[in-house]
């Protein structure tokens, strides 16, 4: 089932995100379990972590969070392009985090090669479901050609992909990236989309309603086992809903 959760402005959306977060990481402290997280690039993340750097800095129980990610663009750390980067700037520069708890894909690395590490990575250190590393919480932002993870629409073919992670193109710049799957994103216990902006709602209209070959479109493939799938948008993300 999709729930469709609409805030006024992208501000208000981060800030649900937040406490959704300290919520999860707050009940698994008391299980003395780790949350396993696994976190998208994009613009709408960035407001999020500057928020939760600035007002959960010390209100999180942040050694209970295991962070991953679901993509990352194959440039080097430092890169401004690099999804770890911007988080390890805005957010774990500015709290109490040990390195351990941070398990970035390795942009800099051979992408298939990485792919494989990084698949190895989760099967080693998640549990696993269905024979499938299953995250406790998955973050997903969708481009405006519809896009997920780094899974775009002229590579459908990796929707279907029994990998734990691939190597995924931009159709434009031609940028490799390693992104995990949706075998591994339909794995998790809870998923939600972030979107924001109007240039997202005629794809958001298309993808909520099932309209015409909505399917073309790879985050209208993100279909959790639980059935349980988030949709956390904007006003102008939703205007056509």
């Amino acid at each position: 089932m999709n729930h469709i959760n609409i805030f006024h402005t992208s501000l208000e959306l981060a800030k649900e995100i937040a406490r959704l977060i300290q919520q999860k990481a707050n009940e698994k402290a008391a299980c003395n379990e780790q949350l396993y997280l696994a976190i998208s690039g994009g613009n709408t993340p960035k407001l999020l972590f500057e928020l939760l750097a600035e007002e959960y800095k010390t209100s999180i129980p942040w050694n209970n969070i295991q962070f991953y990610w679901v993509d990352e663009r194959c440039v080097p750390p430092e890169d401004d392009e690099s999804n770890y980067g911007v988080a390890n700037d805005i957010l774990f520069n500015q709290i109490e985090i040990n390195e351990s708890q941070i398990e970035r894909i390795k942009g800099e690395n051979d992408p298939s090669e990485e792919a494989l590490r990084y698949s190895g990575i989760l099967s080693s250190q998640l549990p696993v479901e269905n024979g499938t590393p299953s995250f406790d919480l998955i973050l997903l932002g969708m481009g405006d050609d519809g896009h997920t993870a780094s899974i775009f629409p002229n590579q459908l073919e990796l929707i279907k992909s029994d990998n734990f992670c691939e190597v995924g193109i931009h159709p434009t710049s031609g940028q490799k990236r390693v992104t995990l799957t949706t075998k591994v994103i339909n794995n998790a216990v809870a998923t939600i989309f972030l979107v924001t902006g109007k240039n997202k709602a005629e794809i958001i209209k298309e993808i909520i309603a099932k309209k015409g070959n909505y399917t073309k479109y790879p985050a209208a493939n993100v279909k959790p086992h639980n059935g349980n799938l988030v949709w956390m948008l904007d006003k102008e993300a939703s205007m056509l809903l």
